[in-house]
């Protein structure tokens, strides 16, 4: 006895495209962190109040005591500091991703992502773009207040949006460093401590705060050439805000700044994110 199907046969779904699947699995991703942030709103309030305190801080405590271009003027050490305090913000926000990917490792989330037909990486994208919507937002929120201290730009308005461009974009390249911590650490709270340990000496070791002219000659080598520092400079040239008669290094970093920040922040993405997207493959909670 022999039974016929009428219609067609039921087929195995058509895989899509590697890019537009990896696209369409990394905006699915990046949705569900931003609304899990909106739920979650004192995470935002506190990644806003810590730099909004270090610019105050450093304009009302350190302004008028170091000399930047020959000037001790608070005016002129203000609109120098501000380049170096939006470069460690975003940077900063590398603890919180890689604590963020901690969190979902210990609770067997990225398992779970695993077992979907999804993209190799779109759980990592998706997360490191949800931080890059968040750094941008504490970005907004830091450049008002520091407006309302006296922070001035004197370029364009093309150039002003491609200093925070720029900044944004090393944020998200040091998203992926602390993506690769979030995964190689068991607790979010190690993830924290792993993400912050390295950034204090790579962003005060920098053009950041002080010249590098006043470095002893070592460390002002390591300065010239630390890719926090090229951003920081080109973000600066960009502003409008290097002061007068200030002497830039002969460092090619720091003669090319907008180049060397590009070059930079690229390196960073494709040698950590080739190596965070290895390590999702294996990781286990």
């Amino acid at each position: 006895m022999t039974t016929t199907f009428s219609g067609t046969e039921l087929a195995a779904p058509r895989p899509r495209g590697g890019l537009v699947q990896g696209v369409r699995d990394s905006l699915v991703i990046a949705r569900r962190n931003l609304i899990r942030m909106s739920r979650i709103p004192e995470v935002i309030v506190f990644g806003v109040v810590q730099p909004v305190m270090f610019v105050v801080l450093f304009s009302y405590v350190f302004g008028g005591s170091i000399a930047v271009g020959g000037s001790t003027s608070p005016a002129a050490y203000r609109e120098f500091l501000m380049a170096g305090i939006f470069a460690q913000t975003v940077t900063f926000a590398t603890a919180g991703a890689g604590a963020g990917i901690a969190d979902d490792m210990h609770k067997g989330l990225i398992d779970r992502f695993r077992s979907l037909p999804m993209a190799r990486g779109a759980v990592l994208t998706g997360r490191t773009l949800a931080d890059l919507v968040q750094t941008a937002l504490t970005v907004v929120v830091l450049a008002v207040v520091a407006l309302i201290v006296g922070w001035r730009t004197h370029e364009n308005i093309g150039k002003v949006l491609a200093g925070f461009a720029l900044l944004l974009l090393l944020g998200y390249a040091f998203s992926w460093i602390g993506a690769l911590i979030g995964l190689s650490v068991r607790t979010p709270e190690a993830a924290t401590s792993g993400g912050l340990i390295w950034l204090f000496p790579l962003t005060f070791i920098s053009n950041a705060f002080v010249p590098s002219e006043n470095m002893p000659a070592f460390l002002r080598h390591i300065a010239e050439w630390n890719p926090f520092s090229a951003t920081v400079q080109a973000a600066r040239e960009l502003f409008g805000n290097l002061p007068e008669g200030y002497p830039v290094p002969a460092a090619w970093p720091m003669q090319h700044p907008v180049l060397a920040s590009v070059l930079w922040s690229l390196l960073i993405i494709v040698v950590f994110r080739t190596l965070a997207v290895r390590k999702y493959r294996s990781a286990t909670a």
